[in-house]
């Protein structure tokens, strides 16, 4: 099997392992072949090159990746509790279609627990420990805005943002719920930063972000995020109210 790329499943390891030791709990760092092949076809899901209502054969990725398909079938389950395929009897796996109605629930329950999982993080003395990682990853981003062909390592750094953020709450129970729903929304995320413009914006609610974890202000942390989330939510039901017209 290829060398895995910077994956959510990758990405979650490799945030976990770089964020300050401190704040984290401790996590594996090494991914089952199971996670591996979930890795590289979530990839494959939030990227697009397998289409919403497309049928996932267990025989021909099995195939792909010269394995059994035992860890076929338990990669498509880890992607099943992401919310990327649903298993179907006797018809196997089937990634999951884009809904408006999705969106609006998700990223409304995302809005609220980011800003709380912000929100705590500023308060946090220990913050002080994130803060160089946090400055590297926001100064891409910005980065990234301003050239309108980065629109997938904007997307990824984002992830990678997040995935550090989630892992440095106190809170176990938030990490879990937001880990949980990471991978639903990749998608719908990549919908709401399509475009160079939005991307910008999202850049600027970032570095707002930035100023809140510097000055400890928890409520500018929690206000940010929120219109952070809700601004990425809108943009995604408009690009599928588009897609739908089509």
């Amino acid at each position: 099997m290829g060398k895995i790329r910077s994956t959510p499943y990758a990405i979650r390891a490799a945030a976990t392992h770089a964020a300050a030791p401190a704040l984290l709990a401790a996590r594996p760092l090494t991914l089952s072949l199971p996670e591996q092949i979930a890795s590289q076809l979530s990839a494959r899901i939030t990227s697009g090159i397998h289409a919403p209502g497309e049928r996932i054969l267990e025989q021909r990725v099995a195939a792909e990746f010269a394995v059994s398909r035992g860890p076929v079938r338990e990669a498509l389950r880890l992607l099943e509790k992401d919310g990327l395929v649903t298993i179907l009897p006797r018809r196997g796996a089937q990634v999951t279609n884009l809904s408006i109605t999705e969106v609006k629930e998700i990223f409304d329950i995302r809005a609220a627990l980011n800003g709380l999982r912000d929100r705590g993080i500023a308060e946090d003395p220990a913050r002080l420990k994130l803060l160089p990682l946090i400055i590297a990853e926001i100064e891409d981003l910005s980065r990234y805005a301003r050239d309108p062909k980065r629109g997938d390592d904007y997307v990824e750094t984002v992830f990678k943002l997040n995935r550090l953020l989630t892992a440095a709450a106190r809170s176990a129970r938030l990490r879990t719920i937001l880990d949980s729903l990471a991978q639903q929304t990749l998608r719908y995320s990549r919908l709401g930063l399509s475009t160079a413009q939005r991307r910008r914006q999202s850049a600027k609610h970032w570095q707002e972000l930035l100023k809140a974890l510097r000055t400890g202000d928890g409520v500018r942390a929690q206000r940010t995020a929120e219109r952070r989330v809700l601004d990425s939510r809108d943009a995604a039901i408009e690009k599928l109210q588009e897609l739908e017209q089509l």
